[in-house]
């Protein structure tokens, strides 16, 4: 098992700034491999926005290359997602997800609203 806690959304200005975290703990830890973010705006599907694997690798969906970035400490088992230059399509309720060999978990989302 795993717990998956997010944090550090809130209300911004478009061009802003927002640091997201992900923290991960329980029994199962030493298995985490992949340690992704995912967002839903209402009325839409949970979409991937950022991934990072045990070994560093990262991908990004196209709408946020060059302005999120994700990072993993892995002494700590948290995923933090750097978000830069939001823009009001950023708005969303953002999900972390954690996947290890035999399963994934979810953490309880943290909402992130950009104003124009």
């Amino acid at each position: 098992q795993v717990r998956v806690v997010d944090s550090g959304g809130g209300l911004v200005q478009a061009g802003g700034s927002l640091r997201l975290s992900c923290a991960a703990s329980g029994r199962d830890i030493f298995r985490i491999n992949a340690m992704n973010w995912y967002r839903q705006a209402p009325g839409n599907k949970r979409d991937f926005v950022a991934g990072i694997t045990s070994g560093g690798s990262t991908n990004y969906v196209d709408s946020v290359k060059g302005r999120f970035t994700i990072s993993r400490d892995n002494a700590k088992n948290t995923v933090y997602l750097q978000m830069d230059s939001l823009k009001p399509e950023d708005t969303a309720v953002y999900y972390c997800r954690v996947t290890t060999p035999m399963s994934f978990y979810w953490g309880q989302g943290t909402q992130v609203t950009v104003s124009s």
